[in-house]
């Protein structure tokens, strides 16, 4: 098994006018996930349009294949859901290889 990036896209719903005020307590919660096993780094990139068809978070986290269940079950993934699913529209999740996001 090798590394991936676990990318969550986030749509937040129409209660949330201050996007980038979450931010910070998502970057708290997340930089918690670097000191679980097989977890090497966590990155924020947030939306640059303002159109409704566009999600407005990608949160990508680079682990080691073999760390995602863990992570899934760590105790910053439960707090993430538990503080944010309430205000989020529409979720998206995809795993990649970490080599895919290498330039070719």
């Amino acid at each position: 098994m090798g590394k991936i990036n676990h990318c969550i896209l986030v749509k937040w719903n129409e209660t949330v006018t201050e996007k980038e005020a979450l931010l910070p307590g998502i970057r708290a919660i997340f930089d918690r996930t670097k000191a679980l096993d097989g977890v090497y780094g966590v990155k924020y990139l947030t939306n640059v349009t303002d159109r409704p068809n566009r999600y407005d978070l990608m949160i990508v986290v680079t682990m080691e294949e073999d760390a995602l269940p863990a992570y899934d079950k760590s105790e910053p993934h439960l707090t993430w859901k538990e503080t944010y699913s309430g205000l989020i529209a529409a979720k998206a999740i995809f795993d990649c290889a970490e080599s895919a996001w290498a330039d070719r």
